[in-house]
């Protein structure tokens, strides 16, 4: 057998199993769903802008959805995307200056990361039940 041939013995990776998630891969993961999530509600958005357009009877029925428990919770959890996106983006502009890379500071700038979304999502979403 030829040594092109020959079968090649890599380490494999840990499987899910075995391998116990970390803050920072989670919050790896977090990102990029909420990007995914966003791109999701930038189409929520123009079809928000085609309703208005369209007239007060398309624009009214578009406003019921958003005020039912499920537009609630679709309007909701894209804020939470929008936020944790921001400060998430912003943790990564840290990094990309070379700031926070030790596991102390990582795991310190992701626990932050986390409770400065949940409460501009909760001072946002207060703010404008009021306003409604």
């Amino acid at each position: 057998m030829s040594v092109a041939n020959r079968p090649v013995h890599r380490p494999l990776s840990p499987h899910l199993q075995v391998y116990r998630p970390q803050l920072t891969s989670m919050l790896s993961i977090l990102h990029r769903a909420t990007g995914i999530a966003l791109s999701v509600g930038v189409l929520y958005l123009a079809i928000w802008v085609i309703c208005a357009a369209s007239g007060a009877g398309t624009y009214e029925a578009f406003r019921g959805f958003n005020s039912s428990i499920i537009g609630r919770f679709v309007l909701g959890g894209w804020l939470f995307c929008v936020f944790y996106h921001l400060f998430n983006g912003i943790r990564h502009l840290f990094w990309d200056a070379g700031y926070g890379f030790e596991i102390k500071d990582a795991y310190r700038s992701g626990w932050l990361v986390l409770i400065a979304t949940a409460v501009a999502t909760a001072l946002s979403w207060i703010v404008g039940l009021r306003l409604i």
